[in-house]
């Protein structure tokens, strides 16, 4: 009995061996492995003259106002967050005075009424920076950071509340790349942001972004920095210093029920357009010149937690929000005090200012990136109707996507694009690849080397 049941449970065995071990051959495909996108050399300057201790002292001056709650003082000249707003717009100022006119610097504001967070009607001001594109200035991209700060309780304007880390650090940011980039040329406008209101409920931001959306500017990208001034977490738990956490939503916040329907229905859950933003970012900010690893967390933010990225993906925009690796919350929202030999408080002195630095070289990186090339395409079409092993795919031309197109693919369980096929200047193209079996996107190319975040396609 033994003997003749041994030989079927051999064979079994190799049957289901075959079975399971996969083929690195399947599906197949045209085109070759996707090469990230390096910094050029002007790029690579420019992210080199990024400036530690610039930073610090930015920060440093930030921490000097004492405290910047937006419900505290707007008219005092040292102390408050009129003072800040001040400085900050008269910084933003110097900067711009090197761009041969081509920055412009604005403190748009308005009065929020009363909420459970605002006692009084208070004014909210930000204070922005316009670097006009050269070709598409309708087409813009934004970096920012929020400038106001708390203490434990969110109502307490009195006390001091540093905002070394939350958010000096995503202001530092802000700053430091308006004054490069004044003195370049991008090919699409880009904004750069200090934001109010942020811990009160993100009115700064939300303002911004609806004005934005009203004026119907083309917001392909928002960079939202908050809370990016350390490597180290709490007390314990070991150093990242290379490595920065990236929270990308995915489906739109902004998409209607039907949208939502469509999307879930193609298996498109993983592709919108902050998701083709983040997998953008993590293409042209890994590198030699940014030292840095960006780790994309699949979700909107961190569990309690908010940032002003939400305003602009509830306005429709793409965004995504940078935070460090690791927090310690004994450094976020306190009152600055010692309680059994541990400093509590939003101080200074737990920022790494080269570590913010490199955080702003991934803003830069991206940033430059996305306004140097074309942009995202748009009408982007999968043809579904008929039964066949190829894929149809179609865009409206863009006169700026002077290098082309490429149609990138991957295996729809991957987290990015592994494969790319250049079509050339053309409307639409045929892949020799059936839509059944993989994800596919498109993107523009310029003739400077530079391309866009890829495109989704929808279903038709």
């Amino acid at each position: 009995m033994y003997l003749t049941a041994l030989p079927v449970v051999t064979l079994a065995t190799q049957v289901f061996a075959q079975i399971v071990i996969p083929s690195d051959d399947w599906p197949g495909g045209p085109g070759q492995s996707l090469v990230p996108q390096d910094p050029d050399t002007e790029l690579t300057s420019m992210l080199n003259e990024i400036s530690p201790n610039r930073i610090n002292a930015t920060i440093a001056k930030l921490v000097s106002f004492g405290t910047r709650s937006t419900l505290s003082n707007q008219t005092d000249p040292v102390r408050g967050i009129g003072a800040a707003r001040d400085w900050i717009a008269g910084e933003m100022r110097q900067y711009a005075a090197a761009s041969n006119g081509r920055m412009t610097v604005e403190v748009p504001s308005y009065v929020q009424e009363p909420t459970s967070n605002i006692p009084n009607a208070t004014v909210i001001s930000n204070v922005v920076a316009t670097l006009r594109g050269s070709e598409e200035s309708n087409r813009v991209y934004v970096v920012s950071g929020h400038y106001d700060s708390r203490v434990t309780n969110v109502l307490n304007f009195i006390d001091d509340s540093p905002g070394a880390d939350d958010d000096g650090s995503g202001v530092a940011i802000s700053m430091e790349l308006a004054r490069i980039f004044a003195t370049h040329v991008p090919k699409a406008t880009i904004m750069f942001a200090a934001v109010a209101g942020e811990e009160q409920g993100l009115y700064g931001s939300n303002f911004m972004a609806q004005t934005l959306k009203d004026a119907g500017m083309d917001v392909q990208g928002m960079l939202d920095n908050d809370i990016v001034g350390s490597p180290n977490g709490d007390v314990g738990t070991p150093s990242a210093p290379f490595d920065i956490r990236m929270f990308v939503q995915g489906i739109p916040s902004s998409e209607t029920t039907a949208e939502i329907s469509t999307r879930a229905s193609v298996g498109g859950e993983n592709d919108s357009p902050a998701r083709q933003l983040g997998r953008f970012v993590s293409e042209v900010a890994q590198n030699a010149v940014t030292q840095m690893n960006v780790h994309s967390i699949w979700r909107p933010d961190r569990f309690l937690r908010g940032g002003d990225h939400l305003s602009f993906l509830k306005a429709g925009f793409p965004a995504v929000r940078f935070t460090e690796p690791q927090e310690n919350f004994a450094h976020q929202h306190q009152d600055v005090r010692v309680v059994d030999g541990v400093q509590f408080g939003d101080l200074p002195e737990f920022v790494d200012y080269d570590y913010v630095a490199r955080v702003g070289k991934v803003n830069g990186a991206a940033l430059w990136s996305l306004a140097q090339a074309p942009g995202t395409p748009k009408n982007v079409k999968l043809d579904t109707s008929a039964l066949t092993n190829n894929s149809t795919l179609s865009w409206t031309l863009d006169p700026a996507a002077d290098g082309g197109y490429e149609i990138l693919w991957r295996m729809s369980d991957e987290p990015a694009w592994s494969y790319v096929i250049s079509v050339g200047q053309v409307s639409s193209a045929t892949v020799l690849l059936s839509k059944d079996n993989v994800d596919f996107g498109v993107r523009a190319v310029g003739k400077n080397g530079f391309k866009s975040p890829a495109a989704y396609p929808l279903a038709h």
